[in-house]
Parts: structure tokens; C-alpha cells; sequence
């Protein structure tokens, strides 16, 4: 079953604070995400505990995919972006032709 999300409201600091408790309640209940601004500007976001949680994991699962990034990254540091750009250019050309190969190879199965 799908989860509900929360709508998103807009509330300024000056009537975030006049009805704290009842919107720090909203929040809780997961029934709103509240932005507060400041002079017609977003400064904060108050919101379910669960979202917060959803966002750590995901920043973790960020951090584990740019350190593997990171590691493919590393080996070709010392060589030119336009050379690495040839020789993918090169590869992906390889790449077609042996599929496009295959496809001709498995029609001409098809056709006898």
C-alpha cells in the first residue's frame, strides 16, 4: 500500500510561532511539511521525523555512490578529458557495430 505524503505549506516565522503547537502537531501527524520564511524568504523546514530519516538514508546512499564514482574516477586522473572522450566515442562505436552485427546475424536466422 503507498504511503501518504504530506502536502507542503508555507507559513511566516512571525505565524509559525503563534500557532507552534498546533503546527508542530500537523507536522507529527505527517498531515503538512511547513517552509517558514523570514522577510518573504525560505530559511527553514519543519517536517515529519520520517522524512528527515528518508533523507539521512538517502544522503548515506549518495555518499556510497560518489565514493564509487570517485574510485572509477581516480585511475584515469592523469589522463587528458578530450582522450577519454575518444576512446569512449571509440568504444560505444564498437559497441553498436557488434550489436547491430547480432541483430543482422538473428534476423537472417529468422528468414531461412
Amino acid at each position: 500500500m503507498a504511503k501518504h505524503h504530506p502536502g507542503t505549506e508555507t507559513m511566516t516565522a512571525s505565524q509559525v510561532r503563534q500557532e507552534f503547537a498546533s503546527t508542530i502537531n500537523r507536522v507529527a501527524k505527517e498531515e503538512t511539511r511547513v517552509i517558514v520564511e523570514k522577510n518573504g524568504v525560505p530559511v527553514a523546514v519543519m517536517l515529519p521525523i520520517s522524512d528527515l530519516r528518508r533523507l539521512e538514508r538517502m544522503d548515506e546512499q549518495f555518499q556510497r555512490d560518489w565514493e564509487i564514482v570517485e574510485a572509477f574516477r581516480r585511475p584515469f586522473r592523469d589522463i587528458p578529458a578530450d582522450e577519454i572522450e575518444r576512446e569512449a566515442a571509440k568504444a560505444i562505436a564498437e559497441a553498436r557495430e557488434e550489436i547491430m552485427a547480432e541483430r543482422v546475424q538473428a534476423l537472417a536466422g529468422t528468414v531461412e
